[in-house]
């Protein structure tokens, strides 16, 4: 059953004590969408059309920068579709990573179709088999904020599925111009060392 709680006030509240070495994999969609609602940053990296690919880019920014703390932030539907990436990122384990799925139970960029999460896909549960240590599925306010505590003050990896409720909200689009997008981040993120001869992109 998809649950009560506002997917951007979710985002917004996820996104408030983040520091500037957070960074933040937003998947395609809605979920791109929130997180520039809640302000758009030049470490934020938004995929526009790579569905089931956002866990697996947020493991790579986490094994390449291990100084950092890494974010994702997607949906149920894309969630779905790169489903064995959550097995390849249990067996690296990499301890800066955390995984949010923004789960209301429907694929909404494409007209509201049901996912599996509608019925008996459970997506904690399955994040749990593989073998992350940190799961759960988020239904409350208060589960929300222990979320939170536990995504900035302890390690991972770690994946939760906030249930949320369906909404038309304005879409707040981040840069859609992939090379400018992956520019700006990799500038953000790397500075001097992004312009550098050797640096391949």
């Amino acid at each position: 059953m998809a649950g009560s709680l506002h997917r951007r006030d979710v985002v917004a509240a996820l996104l408030t004590p983040r520091t500037p070495d957070t960074l933040v994999v937003a998947g395609l969609g809605s979920s791109a969408w929130d997180v520039t609602a809640a302000g758009d940053n030049p470490l934020n990296f938004s995929l526009i059309g790579g569905m089931g690919l956002t866990a697996m880019i947020g493991l790579g920014l986490a094994t390449t920068q291990p100084d950092k703390q890494v974010l994702v932030i997607t949906g149920d539907g894309d969630m779905l579709m790169g489903m064995g990436s959550l097995a390849t990122i249990a067996k690296v384990a990499p301890r800066n990573l955390s995984i949010v799925v923004l789960d209301n139970e429907m694929f909404g960029e494409t007209g509201g179709q049901p996912t599996h999460t509608a019925g008996l896909t459970d997506l904690a549960a399955v994040a749990a088999a593989t073998g992350i240590p940190k799961t759960g599925t988020i239904r409350s306010e208060a589960e929300l904020k222990a979320l939170i505590r536990s995504i900035y003050q302890e390690t991972g990896p770690q994946f939760h599925a906030v249930k949320i409720m369906h909404e038309e909200l304005v879409s707040l689009k981040p840069p859609l111009d992939g090379a400018y997008a992956k520019d700006r981040f990799r500038i953000a993120l790397l500075g001097d060392q992004a312009a550098v001869g050797g640096f391949r992109g």
